[in-house]
């Protein structure tokens, strides 16, 4: 009997494709057109949102219009320009320039579509990688730190987001989230790793190939803590093949703290998915740090399971 042979596998092509030739012809050719259609609808927004001046938002008077000027910045075709009005309120002196706010974008900067399509690029490959392949795959000549500063902003911002929803439901004036179709049970896995950071003044540059020397050892109190928790559903484990199991969603929450404020976070993403009601038992998994079982108290209804194959 012969062995059967595995068909051979298709090589990787030197060059794209005819198809893909075409699809960026296409895009080269339309992207013009694309884009004096968008500054059309950008120009029509801003005539029709800037007609009437807005009340302050501090003393709620209204505002004048102090004056108007052209902004610009950089969107998924190109590059967009607006006339900008601001306005300045007589009462308190608070300036506010309503129509970047109604458009969602900042002077001089990306467009927030653009933006996240940059930080997807910054998440899969290095930041020169990232920039070459925005201008392949997007169409968009930007610069390693342009992707690095898109991915910045947005990992602030999504800090941001999380901390505020940390806060408000920490307060007890908060309106928590009543789900009847609570899950009966949570798992909740957290632990924290320890990063040293050295705080340097000026920034080391390499000048015609030299080699830098080593740099010093890290003082004490420099050292940062990253601590990351995971949230799923035991009843959402599917068995995607024989003996093969797989989860169709998790949330993963992290934070650069203390272990308050990553239990803190871990119990906003609970409210917030609704996945905490009266009858929840919070199963915490954990390595047997003293500092995850002092606050496992925090759930009236849990479980806890040591994980000895991490411990």
């Amino acid at each position: 009997m012969k062995a059967r042979t595995a068909p051979p596998r298709p090589a990787l092509a030197e060059q794209a494709s005819q198809f893909m030739l075409l699809e960026r012809a296409v895009e080269e050719e339309y992207r013009p057109r694309m884009l004096a259609e968008l500054q059309r609808r950008v120009e029509a927004v801003a005539e029709t949102a800037q007609r009437a001046a807005p009340q302050c938002r501090r003393c709620g008077q209204g505002m004048r219009r102090k004056d108007t000027r052209s902004v610009l910045w950089q969107a998924r075709f190109g590059s967009l320009r607006a006339p900008v009005s601001r306005y300045r309120c007589p009462a308190c002196g608070l300036q506010f320039r309503p129509l970047l706010e109604l458009l969602g974008v900042e002077p001089g900067r990306v467009s927030g579509s653009l933006a996240r399509l940059l930080a997807v690029l910054a998440a899969v490959a290095p930041y020169p990688l990232a920039a070459r392949l925005a201008c392949l795959l997007l169409g968009v000549n930007v610069s390693a730190m342009g992707v690095w500063r898109a991915a910045q902003r947005l990992g602030q911002a999504a800090a941001d987001y999380s901390e505020g929803l940390s806060d408000y439901h920490a307060d007890s004036r908060s309106q928590g989230i009543d789900n009847p179709n609570a899950p009966e049970s949570v798992v909740l896995s957290v632990d924290g790793c320890v990063l040293g950071m050295q705080v340097r003044a000026r920034r080391r540059r390499r000048k015609s190939g030299e080699k830098l020397p080593a740099l010093p050892a890290v003082p004490d109190g420099h050292f940062r803590e990253v601590k990351t928790g995971v949230l799923l559903l035991p009843d959402e484990r599917v068995e995607v093949s024989p003996g093969r199991h797989s989860l169709v969603r998790r949330f993963v929450v992290s934070c650069l703290g203390d272990a308050d404020a990553i239990f803190h976070r871990l119990y906003a993403q609970l409210r917030e998915s609704g996945w905490l009601g009266v009858h929840t038992t919070v199963v915490i998994v954990g390595d047997g740090a003293e500092w995850i079982w002092n606050r496992a108290s925090w759930f009236i209804r849990r479980c806890e399971i040591l994980d000895f194959w991490h411990a």
